[in-house]
């Protein structure tokens, strides 16, 4: 359509209108500009890989942490004498439980609280115990395994966690930290499903189980919760496991995306294949804290890799990249909370 013949203060009007609109406009960006919410500059303390592998080294040295062994009382020893070294406040929860097998164990919660005057609290959790038999392996299948990966890799990265708080200032949160005993001795790997007790929703995560419906202090809680397993394997990926999306989608979002801004997102990938019963389901459901797992994922075989359940879990798979990977993503999210 085309105008013809508008008088003059027509087209003044226009013109002025039209200016109004294009100021209107450009305030808006203006104040678009200034509303843009810039990320806090935080010094972020350097997690040390090598100090995590020798912790991950040293538990392997001890034998097969097995409970009702030598091994498995020396590492938990370690453990409460390490965490009490960094100036945590420690505390054990000893219980009872029975295995699938009907198997009588003597089971230990370790807790460490980093800065327990803070009200804010983070929760960092991993297994500490490894696994009775080597189900998965042709050979020795009856034997325990050294689970340098599964059990030893997380809590080797809590532990430099632990010292690398003690050394430096604090973030703004407090930190706990929970070794889960029990949590590996559940059924064989021969397809055969042996219903738990009544008092038991798996066989599995006996640790958890007990401390989420047991806390160590009664009105115990938690901003959010991360849990790590097998999490120190060379060219390892973590996905988006499903049940950590189901509880904690925004806490699952938080530490993929810290991942990606320090150049991690080849480990921390996008993807979501699934879910699976680990320590953290049952932190959410009973203690009704949103806990997110950090777990090895497969992309041929799955979750958990060849070297699950079997002998193949030494030293040899484990990787200082990987660590570094996993722990500096985690302190980058403690010190920007």
């Amino acid at each position: 359509m085309v105008i013809k013949n508008k008088p003059k203060h027509y087209l003044s009007l226009l013109f002025a209108s039209s200016l109004l609109i294009l100021i209107a406009c450009d305030s808006n960006k203006k104040k678009e500009t200034h509303t843009t919410i810039e990320e806090k500059t935080v010094q972020v303390p350097n997690f040390n890989a090598d100090s995590a592998y020798q912790f991950v080294k040293r538990q392997v040295e001890f034998g097969p942490r097995v409970p009702n062994t030598p091994a498995h009382r020396q590492a938990g020893e370690y453990f409460i004498n390490k965490f009490k070294a960094y100036g945590a406040k420690v505390q054990t929860q000893d219980f009872e439980a029975t295995t699938f097998d009907n198997q009588s164990l003597n089971l230990r919660n370790i807790i460490a609280s980093f800065y327990p005057e803070k009200r804010k609290r983070i929760l960092l959790a991993s297994h500490w115990d490894s696994r009775p038999f080597a189900d998965k392996d042709l050979e020795r299948p009856n034997e325990p395994i050294a689970g340098a990966n599964d059990g030893a890799s997380g809590v080797g990265i809590l532990l430099e966690i632990g010292r690398v708080l003690s050394k430096n200032s604090a973030p703004d949160v407090g930190i706990d930290i929970i070794l889960f005993d029990g949590e590996d001795w559940g059924e064989l790997n021969n397809g055969q499903k042996i219903e738990p007790p009544a008092n038991l929703d798996s066989w599995w995560c006996l640790g958890s189980q007990y401390w989420s419906k047991n806390k160590h202090d009664k009105n115990y809680s938690a901003y959010y919760g991360i849990l790590f397993d097998m999490v120190g394997a060379k060219y390892a990926q973590f996905p988006m496991e499903e049940s950590s999306l189901y509880y904690a989608r925004s806490i699952v979002e938080k530490v993929w995306s810290r991942a990606e801004k320090l150049g991690f997102s080849n480990y921390f990938i996008r993807k979501q294949p699934g879910g699976i019963t680990d320590d953290h389901v049952f932190v959410n459901e009973y203690a009704k804290i949103p806990m997110v797992d950090i777990v090895h994922f497969d992309p041929v075989n799955g979750y958990f890799g060849d070297f699950h359940h079997s002998h193949k879990d030494d030293m040899e798979i484990i990787s200082k990249e990987t660590l570094k990977a996993v722990g500096q993503t985690t302190m980058a999210v403690i010190y920007y909370e």
